[in-house]
């Protein structure tokens, strides 16, 4: 089993921040809690580590600004509450961001969009992008248009989706608890905490109870649903308590939380799905210069592409064929077959002239590709680079 590490030694983490941390009933947003929260982001973006917020609270702030009476919601109502409160909500974080030169990017999802493959890559791009210029993606489900995720309190299971999504290998749950009990402790007082989690068992799943406080939406069963979408992908979990401020310091300085060993690691576990559980619907034929930069783990450009077969669309998984017939690759190819077959053989830089749009650089992405052969010897990719320089 993996062993647990602490934070500043990962490389990308997902922090779920629930809406009882951020609002308070009365007194609306938390912004001492919310300033010192950014700090501790701060804390470890200077450590290098990639940091993305699914932030609750939009819904429970938009019902503060309106005033809304206490007690459930109308659908109709937790709309226009999402709707009021998503503008407040965007607008304290980016501000207390700034206060350490960090810019935030906002980001709306549901389910669905982490699910379907040409809204799920649209949605990873898009973050990746503000990862790569140092900004923080603060998430939350689009609450506006959103229905089962508004009933059943979905953002713990989004942050789990969106940690697979972009290869994260962190995903901390921050909420009213401070862990995994083997029963409620609010209700059992002989329940025992677990520190170490190494496989989300029934008997785990078991020990899941119900939401906390009218705020909190989801619970403890949304929690270890989070973790199963988490680890089996290769991400590890912490569950947390985010009552008291700066909540991550307090995890590195020894906090109790609860903490989900991963079954292996993100690009692994991610790169099996592709080789493994996807049936390929077409074929790239490439050519020995693309073999040679595929070996040395470039992506597959449109240059090296000789022949597009098969009917796909943008997100499908595609076969990667040698010129000597064999398959050495599979992943995910970034355009549907016919503007495959329109841009195959011409550089990236001829894209946007040819498809009367600017799509992506790669026709398969490095990180959205695994190897299935091995591709000859170093000296053998030597002499076809040179060949193909």
């Amino acid at each position: 089993m993996t062993s647990r590490k602490p934070l500043g030694r990962y490389r990308r983490v997902v922090i779920k921040i629930g809406s009882a941390l951020l609002v308070d009933r009365k007194a609306g947003l938390k912004k001492a809690w919310l300033d010192a929260m950014c700090a501790d982001i701060a804390g470890l973006k200077a450590k290098g580590i990639d940091v993305l917020v699914v932030s609750s609270g939009a819904i429970a702030l938009g019902r503060s600004v309106l005033d809304l009476p206490s007690g459930a919601l109308k659908l109709e109502e937790s709309q226009a509450a999402a709707a009021v409160g998503q503008i407040a909500l965007a607008r304290a974080w980016s501000e207390s961001l700034s206060r350490d030169e960090i810019v935030a990017g906002q980001i709306l999802l549901t389910l669905g969009d982490t699910e379907e493959r040409r809204r799920y890559l649209n949605a990873r791009a898009t973050i990746n992008q503000l990862l790569k210029i140092g900004a923080v993606p603060i998430i939350n489900e689009n609450d506006t248009v959103a229905t089962s995720e508004i009933r059943y309190g979905d953002n713990d299971r989004l942050a789990a989706r969106v940690a697979t999504m972009t290869g994260a290998d962190l995903l901390i749950l921050l909420s009213d608890i401070d862990g995994l009990y083997t029963a409620p402790p609010h209700l059992d007082p002989n329940a025992t905490f677990l520190e170490t989690i190494s496989a989300i068992t029934p008997e785990i799943e078991a020990m899941a109870g119900g939401a906390a406080s009218e705020l909190s939406r989801g619970g403890m069963r949304t929690k270890i649903d989070a973790g199963k979408i988490a680890t089996t992908s290769g991400c590890a979990m912490i569950i947390a308590s985010g009552k008291t401020d700066s909540p991550l310091s307090a995890i590195e300085n020894g906090a109790r939380s609860s903490w989900f060993a991963p079954s292996g690691t993100p690009v692994t576990a991610r790169k099996t799905w592709i080789a493994g559980q996807l049936q390929p619907a077409g074929e790239l034929h490439v050519d020995d210069g693309a073999v040679t930069a595929l070996g040395a783990g470039k992506s597959l450009l449109p240059a090296g592409v000789r022949n597009v077969s098969g009917l796909f669309s943008r997100g499908d998984t595609v076969a990667i064929i040698g010129s000597e017939g064999r398959e050495i690759a599979r992943g995910l190819v970034s355009y549907d077959a016919d503007d495959a077959r329109r841009i195959a053989g011409r550089k990236s830089a001829e894209i946007e002239a040819i498809l009367g749009y600017a799509g992506r650089a790669a026709m398969v992405h490095r990180d959205d590709m695994v190897m299935t052969a091995p591709i000859g010897s170093k000296s053998e990719r030597q002499k076809k680079d040179a060949s193909y320089a």
